[in-house]
């Protein structure tokens, strides 16, 4: 019972025809399903936004989606809206297997975005996953999920810098790839000790 399948944000929104379409979004759903028997748990994490969020570009008079802003807590790029509680963009895809031991979700803070599965982009406020993981025993992690540059990225830096050994299964991910962020995303997880395979 140490090793956990985390699965990131494999919602509506993030795939194709959705708000934040992910290029090939839908493409991990079958491998991600495949996967899930071979681990002894399986947590799912879902962006889980009130409508009008300070991450959503439509929140900042003359701001445009993919425009960078300053935050309280930093840096923030701002977003098309999605993933907003209740609406079919914030589900899970109908494909998925959602029978999983837990369902984090993230980025419900009306005034904080939340790109990782362990803490908001202050890097400060936790979303309880690292006490579950710990409590459950659990020391191995395998990451998939969207996007590959952003909530994988985050989380599986956040999980090295936990103590966990961690994993990124590159085939069941997908990238934003903005402006470069995919590479740089790559880089930063190997440096934080993160296994891409």
């Amino acid at each position: 019972m140490t090793h956990a399948l985390l699965v990131i944000d494999v919602q509506n929104d993030f795939c194709p025809g959705g708000a934040l379409a992910v290029p090939g979004g839908d493409e991990v759903v079958p491998v991600i399903n495949a996967m899930m028997d071979d681990f002894d748990t399986v947590i799912l994490t879902q962006d889980w936004h009130p409508a009008s969020h300070s991450s959503f570009a439509s929140s900042h008079t003359g701001k445009n989606p993919f425009e960078l802003t300053e935050m309280h807590y930093g840096p923030q790029v701002l977003w098309p809206e999605h993933c907003v509680q209740g609406t079919e963009g914030a589900d899970f895809h109908p494909d998925l297997n959602t029978h999983a031991d837990l369902v984090i979700r993230k980025g419900f803070r009306k005034g904080i975005d939340s790109y990782s599965a362990f803490f908001e982009n202050d890097q400060t406020t936790p979303t309880g996953l690292e006490g579950y993981l710990k409590t459950r025993g659990i020391t191995h992690l395998t990451l998939v999920g969207l996007a590959t540059d952003f909530c994988v990225h985050y989380s599986a830096i956040d999980a090295a810098r936990l103590g966990f050994d961690v994993t990124v299964r590159t085939e069941a991910c997908r990238a934003i790839d903005l402006d470069g962020s995919l590479a740089a995303a790559e880089d930063a997880m190997r440096d934080a000790g993160v296994t891409l395979a």
